[in-house]
């Protein structure tokens, strides 16, 4: 079960985008891998598939494991782990250093 959803912000903890913050696009959960915006961009070369069409490098942002990253808390600002409390009948997400409720 992934602790991320779309629409966080998250900084990466580990690579070549160490340290960089990005707002997550989509998850994909039978991987654990999540596309964030503006992090591990690599170039792929693309052929024409019609006449007309352009081929070419185009630059876009590739999946990373969800383990490399960890969730901004919106309150308190700082990378922080993601806990489980129940309020009334549902069950929200926490942070771990302030406790303030995520969305």
């Amino acid at each position: 079960m992934l602790r991320i959803k779309k629409g966080d912000t998250v900084k990466v903890l580990s690579g070549n985008d160490k340290g960089k913050t990005g707002e997550v696009l989509e998850v994909i959960p039978k991987t654990e891998k999540i596309l964030v915006k503006g992090i591990n961009i690599k170039k792929k070369h693309v052929k024409p598939r019609r006449a007309g069409d352009e081929g070419g490098i185009i630059s876009s942002e590739f999946p990373i494991h969800s383990s490399k990253v960890s969730v901004v808390c919106p309150k308190c600002g700082k990378a922080t782990r993601i806990g489980f409390e129940m309020d009334k009948e549902n069950k929200v997400r926490v942070c771990k250093k302030c406790g303030a409720k995520l969305k």
